[in-house]
């Protein structure tokens, strides 16, 4: 996968860098898979808005994604496809039964190729087993967190964690984040790395592709009246003081993770500023 510089024949253009999608099927997502998303507008059942920055935006269809990976046996890939609710692409499996479902495409994966979830299944790409399964130091990637929850973490577009060691129940991964945390061994996990890894090059080039995806304008905190924003008010063009968010939770590294968390004793060590 790759992305390409557009050449400046629009202000639009000047700036862009877009994914060639040359891996990536065009073909239209399948029926039974899909289900129809409601736009709420930020609003709440009231009608009041209680998340800002949100409206309008292109109408998209909601992809049912098999994070679980329950059932067992090989499936046949039949199309990698692109999915607007998610960075990574999506891929199209069909087991010998005829039944269809969709999941998170790793690099490397191509049409007409098979997959396998089982214990007994190879550590290969696309390949989903139990952590006890697979072998130190490969590279993993849409990690459950409880056995049998479906995927939680490593997910989006070129994401991965690498299991480094297994010692009884437990097996320890060292995450995107570059946190090490131990997880339960009968918890599934995919080879290798989520596909799409271009996707942090890419640049929209125009405000309006940001509106398309349904991101509304945002006001700088400074530029707003004390009662609205901390960052707000002063005579002239002040500093705004110590940066932090709308409800006054320091920016810049504050921590907000309680002390008391059942899952600290889980986590073997903390991420790098």
């Amino acid at each position: 996968m790759s992305v390409r510089k557009l050449k400046p024949i629009t202000p639009g253009q000047r700036f862009k860098i877009a994914n060639t999608f040359e891996n990536v099927d065009s073909v239209k997502p399948e029926k039974s898979l899909t289900v129809g998303k409601k736009k709420s507008g930020g609003r709440n059942h009231d009608g009041r808005m209680t998340v800002r920055r949100r409206g309008g935006g292109h109408k998209q269809a909601y992809r049912i994604i098999d994070f679980k990976r329950d059932r067992e046996g090989a499936a046949t890939i039949e199309s990698i496809q692109y999915d607007p609710n998610r960075t990574a692409f999506i891929a199209l499996i069909a087991y010998e039964d005829g039944e269809k479902r969709y999941v998170i495409a790793q690099n490397g994966m191509k049409k007409g190729q098979t997959i396998v979830s089982a214990d007994s299944a190879a550590p290969e790409i696309g390949n989903t087993m139990k952590l006890k399964n697979i072998p130190l130091g490969t590279v993993i990637s849409c990690i459950e967190l409880r056995p049998g929850q479906g995927a939680l973490m490593a997910r989006s577009a070129g994401s991965y964690a690498q299991l480094v060691a297994r010692e009884g129940r437990f097996a320890t991964i060292k995450l995107p984040s570059g946190e090490s945390r131990m997880i339960l061994t009968e918890c599934k996990a995919t080879i290798g790395v989520v596909s799409n890894s271009d996707h942090q090059l890419e640049i929209s080039g125009k405000a309006g592709r940001t509106r398309w995806q349904g991101r509304r304008p945002a006001t700088r905190a400074m530029a707003k009246n004390p009662v609205d924003h901390p960052m707000g008010g002063g005579e002239g063009r002040a500093s705004g003081g110590i940066p932090r968010s709308k409800n006054g939770i320091p920016a810049k590294g504050y921590k907000t993770r309680s002390r008391k968390k059942a899952s600290n004793k889980y986590i073997v060590e903390r991420r790098k500023k």
